[in-house]
């Protein structure tokens, strides 16, 4: 299935990772990762820097899954607010998501600084913003449970949040911690690092027909009739790691996205913030290279890419409008449109690490708006578990949370 349509801004942007090379022999590896976008990008990194042998496996091209479609936002905060994620994980481990989440961009930004390339990694404020009534009392609420445990946040009024965004909305909340990033660049770069540092193997175009487990690893059959040997295999293929899971965890969601021509710098708001607002589903906004402007929202359930694709100039339409209401003396002329489909989990969080009672197999699933933030903590929860280090941060991930 093609998990995105339209033309992403990302691979307009970039040149094309041309890297074919599929799997025509039988190999034996100690890790397969099976994935090649960012986050089987960031696992790689973090098992090569670890000194683990490991191998990249992927059905298309070098990260041209869902990570081509994403907007890339870097934030701590998490699509279910913490004063409602503590009624549901209990605050101990509400608080610790979020807290890891704001270590974790951070950790990405050194990631980059350990290759020596810069995908586009900027530190930039965010705003979240009511979107209506309703909006005000949560990110009132939310502003104190935050205040309460020393997360960084500053509560706007109505006022304050005009003077300074120049848009209206009933209040605010801020912080100067969140990042915004090019995640195609960033994985194809780590991939090619790796292959030339680490000795990397990546295997694209290669599909997993069918796995069992064998002794204390893994063997899996390619659909070309190829066997691979793994002592431990990684799923970082976002909702298609389905087939290896024995029971479904996620739901699917598809998202549209939109991107201007490049405007000039005095139509930027403040300090190029990220913005989005308190609504299900959110819309959500960011800048670009050459002062461009991207806006992501207008979520569904996903049914079938037909429909998803159906329905992408009707929801750019809405997002065109909704970004003109929000600042209506901004030129907007939308250059590119593109949806795409991702996965996410009932409580928000991502599920990272064994199925109970199945092992030599890890899973990074379920992201939601906070994908690169949680694929930075698997990689780590990933790395740490293979070098036998034990992580307070695997409970809260964990399939049994």
């Amino acid at each position: 299935m093609e998990l995105h349509a339209g033309l992403p801004y990302w691979i307009a942007k970039n040149p094309l990772y041309n890297y074919y090379h599929p799997l025509k022999k039988d190999i034996s590896v100690e890790v397969l990762i099976i994935g090649s976008g960012i986050t089987g990008a960031l696992v790689a990194h973090e098992l090569c820097e670890a000194g683990i042998q490991c191998a990249i496996l992927d059905k298309r091209s070098i990260a041209n899954g869902s990570t081509i479609a994403t907007t890339a936002l870097l934030q701590y905060e998490i699509d279910t607010p913490l004063c409602e994620l503590v009624k549901i994980i209990g605050e101990k481990n509400a608080v610790s998501a979020y807290k890891a989440c704001l270590q974790s961009i951070t950790d990405l930004e050194k990631v980059f600084e350990t290759i020596n390339y810069n995908p586009d990694y900027s530190r930039v404020p965010s705003v979240f913003y009511a979107s209506n009534k309703k909006g005000v009392n949560l990110i009132k609420k939310e502003y104190i449970i935050r205040r309460k445990h020393n997360l960084p946040v500053t509560y706007l009024n109505k006022r304050e949040l005009a003077e300074k965004y120049g848009f209206k909305a009933g209040g605010a909340l801020e912080n100067q911690v969140s990042a915004q990033v090019d995640a195609y660049a960033a994985a194809t770069h780590l991939i090619d690092y790796h292959k030339k540092n680490s000795r990397l193997d990546v295997y694209t175009h290669t599909e997993i027909s069918r796995y069992k487990s064998q002794g204390k690893g893994c063997e899996l059959y390619t659909s070309t009739g190829n066997k691979v040997k793994a002592k431990y295999v990684v799923i970082a293929a976002g909702f298609e790691a389905g087939k290896f899971l024995p029971e479904k965890v996620m739901k699917l969601t598809s998202t549209y996205a939109i991107i201007s021509q490049p405007l000039d710098e005095k139509y930027i708001w403040k300090d190029h913030s990220l913005l989005w607002e308190t609504k299900d589903p959110y819309l959500y906004i960011r800048t670009a290279t050459h002062n461009r402007i991207m806006v992501g929202g207008e979520d569904i359930k996903f049914k079938s890419p037909e429909i998803r694709d159906a329905l992408l100039r009707r929801k750019v339409k809405i997002l065109e409008k909704k970004f003109h209401k929000l600042f209506p003396s901004i030129p907007f002329i939308t250059d590119m449109v593109w949806c795409g489909t991702f996965s996410s989990t009932p409580d928000g969080l991502p599920f990272i690490g064994e199925w109970p009672g199945q092992e030599n197999m890890f899973y990074t699933l379920g992201y939601g708006g906070n994908g690169i933030t949680f694929s930075m903590i698997a990689a780590q929860l990933i790395r740490n578990k293979l070098l036998g280090i034990t992580d307070e941060r695997e409970p809260v991930f964990g399939f049994e949370r």
